[in-house]
């Protein structure tokens, strides 16, 4: 949720990229110890939730991650399975327009308190469950990915980094749970990551429409804050913590 402390220029920048956006993302992580005390005011039921596993794929000095390239697959409890090759950050005015056109691709204001970030996504669903079967079998990587994603990576990733010579980084498990607690008219997304050391991230968040953005996020500050969820704490990145820790893990083992 956009911070009253940024300044007049990033508000100004922030303005530009919501017009030029397909959607809005507010989020917001909640610090460690309110974890249980938000669960408990936003009425959220753990069991209701959805089970996901979380790949990323880079080398294994991030060079993708350097270069402002994600690619992620994904395995989703009763829903299957998809993939996803992310820019970011971009500028929306200079995407080329066959992009913007192209199914499966977006652009997407992600915003939290202090901060924000405009990235660009081309998405697919997969027709069979394959995410699975590939990472565990050593399959060639760029058979989970389309002719258009495929074209995405190769335009933006460094030179000499090829899709099928990535290293796997993951999973992370994930609890997503969207639901529409008392008192709010939107409907809100609890994701719970959790690491292999044990650590979590809790995020709450809510898509919006880039019209309605700033009316969307004075709401739910508001509503987060009579519930006494704290909207000042670190704001942690799910993927860069993910990054960080499996590209560790490679370093350790040689």
């Amino acid at each position: 949720m956009p911070s009253p402390g940024l300044t007049d220029q990033q508000l100004i920048d922030l303005l530009a990229l919501i017009g030029e956006a397909d959607s809005v993302e507010l989020k917001l992580t909640v610090p460690e110890q309110q974890r249980r005390s938000a669960v408990a005011a936003l009425g959220a039921d753990p069991l209701d939730a959805q089970i996901r596993q979380v790949f990323f794929f880079d080398t294994p000095d991030l060079a993708l991650d350097e270069a402002g390239v994600v690619v992620r697959a994904r395995r989703v409890q009763d829903k299957g399975d998809d993939t996803v090759v992310k820019l970011r950050p971009v500028a929306p005015a200079e995407l080329p327009a066959r992009l913007r056109e192209a199914d499966g691709f977006g652009v997407e204001v992600d915003a939290m308190p202090g901060g924000y970030v405009c990235s660009a996504s081309m998405k697919r669903a997969l027709k069979r469950p394959k995410v699975r079967t590939t990472v565990t079998g050593g399959g060639p990587l760029s058979e989970l990915f389309s002719t258009e994603q495929r074209a995405l990576f190769a335009e933006h990733a460094p030179d000499g980094v090829e899709l099928d010579d990535l290293r796997v980084l993951g999973p992370v498990f994930v609890l997503k749970l969207k639901f529409s607690p008392d008192g709010y008219a939107r409907k809100l997304v609890a994701e719970m990551w959790l690491y292999p050391d044990y650590s979590a991230i809790l995020e709450l968040s809510t898509k919006c429409a880039p019209s309605e953005a700033f009316q969307v996020a004075a709401e739910t500050r508001a509503f987060l804050a009579e519930r006494g969820i704290s909207l000042t704490g670190d704001q942690a990145t799910k993927t860069r913590k993910a990054l960080e820790f499996f590209s560790g893990q490679l370093a350790t083992a040689g």
